[in-house]
């Protein structure tokens, strides 16, 4: 328990610092695809220290979720960055309190885990905490719209993420996410025609790392617990998002986000004792 606890931690601390990054890149005006893409190019150079590439036995089934996992991260990864290039992080973050609502929905499906009582009154409170949350109607609808989007595709992400963990093993899971992303989120730049720039070495090395702590991290605590209840603890990142924007970008509104975000992250928890 101490050891998933342990990965808990880092990857809260983890996730609500490359955020912060994530910010910070497009603030310099690097583009989100680009931004995107070359953070899973060097995710994809420090897998091939996890794992020899010819090691791993390729079945349908690995295919398959291997697809499926690279499209819906390359996606939840570049609107979660577009989100941030035009909207305050301290708006945004609470919404990934909804993950594990998602998660649990695809999960229901996908791996069979049932959802209790104590699931949906968690779901409920997460409604009310958005509710708490923009009350005031004072926010920036295009971020929250991109968010959501990078919500859904995030959130169905893990499901897949879980399935490749119980086909191969953790290290094996974390290159193939990688690879997968990379391939897409080059895909999504060849759309976007935008020149491969590269971003600040400083906060695109930074982003890489923290990234790689994060997914590691994540994979790590997936192969441990349920998805839904893992993706309820790893809401408490979102206290320290709000944080974050609100000392870093000097955004408004803490009281408020504070007490949204308790009530959304009690949701999350919530979930847990499902």
């Amino acid at each position: 328990m101490l050891y998933v606890l342990s990965g808990v931690l880092a990857r809260i601390v983890s996730n609500s610092y490359l955020n912060v990054f994530q910010k910070f890149l497009t603030n310099n005006g690097s583009k989100p695809s680009v931004v995107n893409f070359y953070t899973y190019f060097g995710l994809s150079i420090l897998s091939v220290f996890l794992i020899p590439f010819f090691e791993i036995e390729l079945s349908s089934a690995i295919l398959t979720n291997f697809a499926i996992m690279g499209l819906l991260g390359a996606l939840g990864n570049y609107f979660i960055i577009k989100a941030l290039s035009i909207g305050e992080l301290s708006s945004i973050a609470p919404i990934n309190s909804y993950k594990p609502v998602i998660a649990t929905l695809v999960a229901f499906f996908y791996l069979k885990e049932i959802p209790s009582l104590y699931g949906i009154i968690g779901i409920l409170l997460i409604i009310f905490g958005t509710y708490v949350l923009y009350d005031n109607n004072k926010y920036n609808k295009k971020a929250i719209f991109y968010r959501v989007l990078a919500l859904i595709f995030s959130g169905s992400e893990a499901v897949f993420i879980k399935k490749i963990i119980l086909l191969t093993n953790i290290p094996t899971s974390f290159a193939l996410w990688a690879l997968s992303g990379l391939i897409f989120s080059l895909l999504f730049v060849l759309y976007s025609k935008h020149k491969l720039a590269f971003p600040s070495m400083k906060y695109q090395g930074l982003l890489i790392l923290s990234v790689a702590i994060m997914q590691y991290s994540t994979n790590f605590v997936f192969s441990k617990i349920n998805v839904s209840y893992a993706l309820a603890l790893f809401q408490l990142s979102t206290l320290l998002s709000v944080f974050l924007g609100i000392n870093i970008f000097k955004e408004k509104g803490l009281k408020r986000k504070i007490i949204a975000s308790l009530i959304m992250i009690s949701g999350a928890l919530v979930i847990i004792l499902s």
